[in-house]
């Protein structure tokens, strides 16, 4: 089971996640994000840093040019396009480095997972789903209806997101789809926005064993 955390924005969070052998921390650069990370830690900080921890990127509906001067900038290992960014937008970026491709799931949609995702299955590396709706971006701390993903072919590795918090580490670990890739963590882990409860991580972990 892959663990990704998003929304981290000190260089000291990102090392003690290293240091719980975490796979990937998210980095968010979308300005009206709590979480925004651009002004609270450096490039510098991170390129110089020895860490094993995947480095994840998250824009939202950000040109290319911008994204790719941040990848430089940040050392950045993965791309994650969490808006309404084009196909062709996300396969350019994935020309030059690996890419998430995120999907926000309305239960009140009547459209299917499979019909979402088809125009990007040969644009990206990764998809994730998350909990969306209501104009939102992510990070509503509300969970979608997994079973929609359950009746999905997807057939590409994605990451299960939205709402999940330390409690539902077996509610996680019993979710079933032949391309199910990892778990992505964010706000109900957190003392305060863009800052991560270690104790609740562990806790989760534990959980997942």
């Amino acid at each position: 089971m892959n663990i990704k955390v998003c929304g981290i924005t000190s260089i000291k969070q990102l090392q003690q996640l290293d240091g719980l052998d975490i796979d990937f921390a998210g980095l968010v650069f979308y300005k009206q994000s709590p979480r925004y990370a651009g002004d609270k830690i450096s490039g510098k900080e991170i390129i110089t840093a020895d860490l094993d921890i995947k480095k994840i990127g998250v824009f939202v509906n950000a040109e290319y040019d911008e994204i790719m001067d941040t990848v430089e900038k940040y050392g950045l290992d993965i791309v994650q396009l969490h808006g309404d960014e084009s196909p062709h937008l996300c396969e350019q970026v994935s020309d030059e480095i690996e890419v998430i491709k995120a999907f926000r799931i309305d239960d009140n949609s009547e459209k299917s997972i499979d019909y979402m995702i088809a125009d990007y299955d040969e644009a990206c590396d990764y998809y994730l789903f998350d909990a969306g709706g209501n104009g939102s971006f992510g990070g509503t701390g509300k969970k979608f209806d997994w079973t929609k993903i359950a009746k999905s072919k997807i057939e590409k590795p994605f990451f299960l997101s939205g709402g999940i918090g330390p409690e539902d580490a077996a509610l996680v670990k019993a979710f079933k789809h032949p391309d199910y890739y990892g778990v992505d963590i964010n706000s109900r882990f957190e003392k305060e926005p863009g800052v991560k409860d270690m104790a609740l991580l562990l806790q989760f972990i534990h959980g997942l064993k």
